[in-house]
């Protein structure tokens, strides 16, 4: 059994890491934008979030005006708010 648990977390591994990249991205985007545009709390700003992504966990660096998103164990993605953009997410390394 665990060799065939094993062999499904290998042939789907890149969609689960692409669904966490791609959590991680939207959470951080929409919390920079509604902590830093709205002027709301990080734990209001949840409320934000699409259904299913409750392991996306927050965290701000108010010097820097940016939220990270981290989706345990597998991504991060950090969003700067900047004066005329708005909240701007940073590069990801390939």
């Amino acid at each position: 059994m665990p060799v065939v648990l094993a062999g499904l977390l290998v042939w789907f591994w890149t969609p689960i890491n692409g669904y966490a990249d791609a959590g991680a991205s939207y959470g951080a985007r929409v919390a920079c934008s509604c902590r830093y545009i709205g002027g709301r709390s990080l734990d209001d700003c949840r409320k934000d979030f699409e259904p299913g992504m409750g392991l996306v966990m927050l965290s701000e660096d108010t010097a820097a005006k940016s939220v990270t998103a981290r989706f345990p164990l597998l991504a991060s993605q950090t969003a700067t708010f900047r004066d005329g953009p708005g909240c701007v997410l940073e590069p990801w390394d390939d």
